[in-house]
């Protein structure tokens, strides 16, 4: 499993670096695909911003401006219209995925509806998963009700669980647009599991059971006590 889970994509040399040990080669030598879905479900996205995505015009969230080889959409609305083969072959031979944020609950609902989740487990021995801010919320097993937006049918604020922790991003020094810490702290209160809070210059790096931040900001690790809180900067 290899997962690079950021708040604003790859903001800077470090998060850069963490992603080429992750492909094991040079960007401009590997395909991807990218998934602008959660896009479309949140109030400040939308369309517009899922096209600014996909067409790489997004410089304060690098992603797809990077270099690639190539690059595809994976439209997961779409999938379940789709006979299997005519995507799962092409997602299984791509280096990497690159997740766009938006909403949560509405990328994990399309990932269960359109087959994904059920791929992870094999997909994610060969493939890593970028994922920039609900991108990257999805893959913990929950986002808290306070970045509940669209509401799933199941309800609650569950999304796939493959890495133990949760991730409040965007969190923002004192009086900055984001999350402040007095906020992050809050939303990790109502966590019952480890959580971090990481600012647009971090991002977690995990490699099967290995989980290493990597930043160039500051971030937090909330864990339920008595076990004492980490922070970097």
């Amino acid at each position: 499993m290899k997962l690079l889970l950021t708040s604003a994509g790859i903001k800077n040399t470090s998060i850069h670096n963490a992603l080429v040990d992750l492909l094991g080669k040079p960007i401009a030598e590997s395909d991807a695909l990218c998934i602008p879905t959660a896009s479309y479900a949140h109030p400040m996205a939308g369309p517009g911003r899922a096209w600014n995505f996909i067409s790489g015009q997004e410089p304060r969230c690098p992603m797809i401006e990077l270099g690639w080889k190539s690059m595809g959409v994976l439209e997961l609305t779409a999938l379940p219209s789709l006979d299997e083969d005519l995507w799962v072959p092409l997602v299984k031979k791509t280096a990497v995925l690159l997740v766009n944020g938006g909403d949560a609950l509405y990328l994990c609902h399309w990932m269960r509806q359109s087959g994904l989740a059920d791929l992870m487990p094999s997909l994610l021995q060969n493939t890593v998963w970028v994922g920039l801010s609900a991108g990257s919320m999805v893959m913990t097993p929950r986002i808290g009700e306070d970045f509940v937006q669209w509401r799933p049918p199941t309800g609650d604020d569950t999304t796939l669980g493959i890495v133990h922790f949760s991730i409040c991003p965007h969190l923002a020094q004192e009086g900055m647009p984001g999350n402040s810490m007095a906020e992050a702290e809050r939303w990790a209160a109502e966590i019952p599991g480890p959580a971090y809070a990481i600012d647009d210059e971090t991002a977690i790096k995990v490699v099967d059971d290995t989980v290493e931040v990597v930043s160039e900001g500051h971030w937090k690790l909330f864990t339920p006590s008595p076990v004492a809180s980490e922070s970097g900067s």
